[in-house]
């Protein structure tokens, strides 16, 4: 099965986020400072809401 454009753009952009999810969690864990861990809780609550979106919109597709 050939899969389509969209769904390769998808993956693509999917595990990209992932991949910064996984950075910023190992930032986390190296960072001290309550400045830096709200920056940092920040982008990643940011990456996992950009990634329930791809999730939803690829599962529509």
């Amino acid at each position: 099965m050939v899969e389509s454009r969209t769904t390769q753009s998808y993956d693509r952009e999917i595990a990209i986020i992932r991949e910064n999810i996984r950075q910023l969690m190992e930032q986390a864990a190296a960072s001290s400072g309550a400045a830096n861990e709200d920056l940092i809780a920040d982008r990643i609550a940011d990456q996992e809401a950009r990634l329930t979106v791809l999730l939803k919109q690829q599962a529509a597709e």
